[in-house]
């Protein structure tokens, strides 16, 4: 299975259990979203990051370029559970 067949599979999945009320409100966020611009502002594969500071699970702050300096960095985001 290819990896957009399970995402397509995913996607159904999903949009069965969350029922068309809460599918809908999802669709006019992302419409909002592609309407807003945002789109053409988004990073794309290969392009540099820009330096960050960020506040950790303990309230330190982590720069990018710290890190940077020990090697290679991953960035990932957890939107937390819905």
């Amino acid at each position: 299975m290819s990896l957009k067949d399970k995402l397509d599979a995913y996607k159904a999945e999903f949009q069965k259990k969350a029922g068309p009320e809460k599918v809908e409100i999802m669709h006019r966020a992302t419409e909002e979203l592609r309407q807003s611009g945002i789109v053409e502002r988004v990073l794309r594969a290969g392009a540099k990051m820009p330096e960050f500071a960020l506040a950790n699970t303990r309230g330190e702050t982590v720069r990018s370029a710290d890190l940077l300096a020990k090697g290679k960095l991953v960035v990932t985001f957890y939107r937390g559970v819905w």
